[in-house]
This record gives C-alpha cells, structure tokens and sequence, in this order.
C-alpha cells in the first residue's frame, strides 16, 4: 500500500512525484515508456515559458510560481534547466493573443514592451512582417530544457525514496471503498491516493468521466539559417498571431541546433496508440512550418535539419484540467494541456501533491475543474 501511486511519469506526474517525496511519502511512479521518452508530449530539447500570456492574465500567477520552482530545482541539480531569452508576441491588427498578452502583463504588473513593426525589424532583422503587425515583447521569458527538467525531477525523486517502474503500462484505475487500485500489464498496485497524469492517454484510464479531451498529431521543425548568427543568442522566443498561417511559436538557434517552430494550429485528430509517429508522413509536416518561415523570418528558411512528432491533448477551451475525481477524493487528475501545459510543470506538480494530502490546494484552480464542461452554454439560454 503506497500514500501515491503516480499513473503517468511525463512532465506533471514526475514532478508531482518529486514533491510528495519530498514530503516523505512513500511514492509509486507507474509509466509505459522510459521517463524522459520521445513518445508524450514533452520531448524536442525545449518549451518556452514567459510571463505576458496570450492565453490569459489568469495563468501568470501561476507561470510566475512555475519560474520560481524551476529555480530552486536548477539550484538543486546544479545544471542548466532554463535559459532567458525574452519573448515576443507578435500579431495582426486586433488580435485577441496580442492583446491578452498585453493585458495579462499589465494586470500582473509584468515587465513588457509594445512594439511596431518597425521597431521589431530594427531591433531583430531576421523578421519580416506587415507595416501593421504589433509585437509585445516579455524580457522575462526563455525556455526551459525539458528533457533535462524530466530528469532532474526523477532523479530527485529517487533521492527522496520515490519507487519508478519504466516501461510497464498501466490498464485500469479501480476504485475501492477506501484505496484505489492501480493494475498494470506486469502487476497490481494499492494505493491509499491515486495522481493520474497520464496525458492523451488520461480519458481510456478514466472511462467513467467523458473527458473531453481530443489527442492531436502535432509536428516541430528545426531549419538551418541561410545566415549565421541571424536568430543566435540575441534572438527571442517568439509567437505569431497571423491571419494567413495562423499561430506559430518558436524559438532562437542555439548550440547549432537550427531555429525550431511549430503550430498551434493545422491539428490532425488522431488515437494515441495509432499515432503516425514519421515526420514527413504528410507533406504539411515540413511545408507549413517552411511557408510560415518565408514569410515572416525568410533567412530562417534553409536546410530542413530535423523535425518530430509529438501529441497535444486538447480540451474544448484549451484550458487545462485540475481536479479531485467528482466521485472518489483518492483520485487526482490532470491533462489536456492542449500544448502550452509544460512551462507550468512545477507549480503543477507542487499542486497535484497537495490535493493528494487533503484535496485542498493554496492555488486557485477554479478556472482548471471539471465542473466547467457541465454548465449549461449561456449562448442557448439567451
């Protein structure tokens, strides 16, 4: 009988793992492939993290809390976990993304910058955009390394007394009158609180809650500059809110590692068992990410250096889910990320471990429950 059996090692499970360890309970981490793998959602070396968000001023509380957790994990491991870079959003006229960013930065007192488009080009030449694109540039952002942050968080659960078993899959989650079992295809499992962070496989362990959750083929792409030193060190992390290509994300070329960018967009609903998992399998793998790039950073379009397939699990809101199992205390979940999940890891990890103590948490995750998807669409009623 274990305090926490973690079903799903990935990005918040390994980090909620670390933080009950932490707290000296006995500790259960269960995942079907090796923790960090190519097979989630949380490989190809990085994932951005900034401050002045699109997505809302409501996340900044808790990407600010995220930044501070991924410091002291940095300090304990003593290796480079995160890198400043800053961020720029960038986007069309009235774009809702550019705006929440704005907004978001200013209702939580964040350090940013407006810029026009020619005070863009001037500072970073590698950009070509229209005369009336804005950009909204966050000097606190960079990225974090997330295969390394996996580890860092595994190894310092292990030194905490955390059990990992890699490579064995968990099939059900079964509740009991005042434990949960955990049966995997190698064995079974007890577990006085249950944390299930199993990603797109989250709504097949949990049947009985409908989530709504739509895994998706995702792609990212790395590009060989036509010129050094073009998008180096000196160049932000960027977001693209187009009109012709949609929202893009990327990041700088560093260590020779190419300039990455990938689309929130172009989605291709899939199973996650049956993911065609072969970059260039469709022609839109490489053309899309290429076009989006001779548009609007041309120099960064060269040789095609490498590109991945990964999963995003979307929610209908693109919200995350945060919550207590309606049913049974002793079950926590969390997923549908919906591909901007993983800067928030730590603070999510600290908060999973709280709701498995008590089901209480210092944070507020309202915007986060389940409950959200059973209100009535205020749209129907008017």
């Amino acid at each position: 009988m274990y305090d926490v059996i973690v079903a799903g090692g990935g990005s918040m499970g390994i980090a909620a793992a670390y933080f009950r360890a932490k707290q000296g309970a006995s500790v259960l981490v269960l995942d079907k492939y090796e923790i960090p793998n190519q097979m989630a959602s949380h490989h190809g070396v990085t994932r951005m993290l900034r401050l002045s968000y699109g997505h809302g001023s409501s996340y900044v509380p808790l990407a600010l809390e995220s930044l501070k957790l991924w410091a002291e994990l940095e300090t304990s491991v003593g290796k480079e976990l995160y890198r400043k870079t800053g961020a720029i959003t960038i986007g069309y006229p009235d774009s809702e993304f550019v705006e929440m960013a704005i907004e978001s930065a200013i209702s939580n007192n964040i350090p940013y910058k407006v810029m026009t488009a020619d005070e863009l080009t001037d500072k970073w030449r590698g950009l070509d955009i229209p005369d009336d694109y804005i950009g909204c540039f966050d000097p606190s952002a960079g990225f974090l390394f997330s295969e390394d942050c996996l580890t860092a968080y595994k190894d310092e659960a292990l030194k905490y007394g955390a059990e990992i078993h890699e490579n064995e899959a968990v099939v059900s989650v079964e509740q009991e009158e005042n434990f949960i079992t955990v049966k995997t295809d190698k064995d079974t499992y007890h577990g006085a609180k249950v944390i299930v962070t199993a990603g797109a496989w989250l709504p097949k362990l949990l049947p009985e809650l409908d989530l709504k959750i739509q895994p998706v083929r995702k792609t990212i792409s790395w590009f060989k500059p036509h010129e050094d030193n073009l998008y180096g060190n000196d160049f932000p992390c960027y977001i693209f809110d187009t009109k012709d290509h949609g929202l893009y994300y990327g990041f700088p070329d560093f260590d020779d590692y190419g300039v990455k960018l990938g689309s929130m967009d172009n989605d291709i609903n899939c199973e996650p068992d049956e993911l065609n998992r072969e970059y260039g399998a469709y022609e839109q793998d490489e053309n899309d990410d290429r076009a989006f790039l001779e548009r609007y950073m041309p120099q960064a379009a060269g040789e095609l250096i490498d590109g991945k397939v990964c999963m995003f699990s979307r929610t209908p809101d693109d919200d995350f889910i945060i919550d207590v199992h309606p049913e049974n205390p002793n079950i926590i979940l969390a997923g549908g990320f919906s591909g901007h999940g993983f800067k928030f890891a730590s603070a999510i990890g600290s908060i999973l471990s709280d709701l498995s103590v008590d089901g209480t948490t210092t944070h507020d995750i309202s915007t986060f429950k389940l409950s959200r998807f059973s209100k009535p669409d205020e749209t129907l009623l008017s």
